[in-house]
């Protein structure tokens, strides 16, 4: 007499619910998955505008996507198990801080790419990836001629006027400011012509030192 776990095992093969997974089909979600990882990892390494590129978030991209390609993987050929997988996958909390939101984004794509990849979408995981990245690629070269900088300038407070008529609001707009009564230090963002107002700073009278520092956060004004 069959017990009640044999039944419902039976059970759940006929209505085909367990499915087995051949290598070749093993290797195929990989590879896809692998593929997709690689071509986020170039792009966002080729691309990176940030003071400091993180290689351990590169290989986290490459890594995210078969992850995630093998999770769903797994789960769409065992519908039980997806129910444990599931229940086990809600506990988990990552805690670790963004500090570029543009890393999101690239976090959000590579779980997509590993979604279409492991549920068997291999051409719309490749694509998808593939189009993606084209429109990231032509909108950072469309911005690209466009770098914020933060001019950081330390002069004589008779100086004061001279230099605040070259940094006008129309360049940019000011930052902090810290004076003692005899010296300024002034942060200034500038986007408009910051190579040419370094010079003009340069030669004022009472300017001691200016820098001008490439600025990667996010500048509205």
């Amino acid at each position: 007499m069959n017990t009640l776990k044999e039944i419902l095992k039976e059970n759940i093969t006929q209505m085909g619910l367990v499915e087995t997974l051949s290598l070749e089909y093993i290797a195929l979600v990989l590879g896809t998955a692998l593929v997709c990882g690689m071509i986020l990892y170039l792009v966002y390494k080729i691309f990176y505008q940030g003071a400091v590129y993180s290689e351990n978030f590169g290989l986290l991209i490459v890594m995210t996507t078969l992850t995630v390609a093998f999770i769903i993987m797994t789960i769409s050929s065992n519908i039980v198990l997806s129910l444990g997988m599931v229940g086990a996958l809600s506990i988990v909390r990552f805690r670790t801080a963004v500090k570029d939101p543009l890393d999101v984004g690239f976090l959000f794509l590579a779980i997509a790419a590993g979604l279409t990849a492991g549920a068997g979408l291999f051409l719309i995981a490749g694509l998808g990836t593939v189009a993606i990245c084209t429109v990231f690629v032509v909108l950072r070269q469309i911005g690209r001629g466009r770098t914020t900088y933060l001019l950081v300038a330390d002069y004589d407070s008779s100086s004061e006027d001279a230099v605040m008529t070259l940094l006008n609001p129309g360049k940019g707009k000011l930052k902090s400011k810290a004076t003692d009564g005899k010296r300024v230090e002034l942060t200034w963002l500038i986007r408009k012509d910051a190579e040419k107002t370094l010079s003009e700073i340069l030669k004022v009278e009472g300017v001691r030192k200016a820098t001008l520092i490439a600025y990667t956060g996010d500048a509205q004004y």
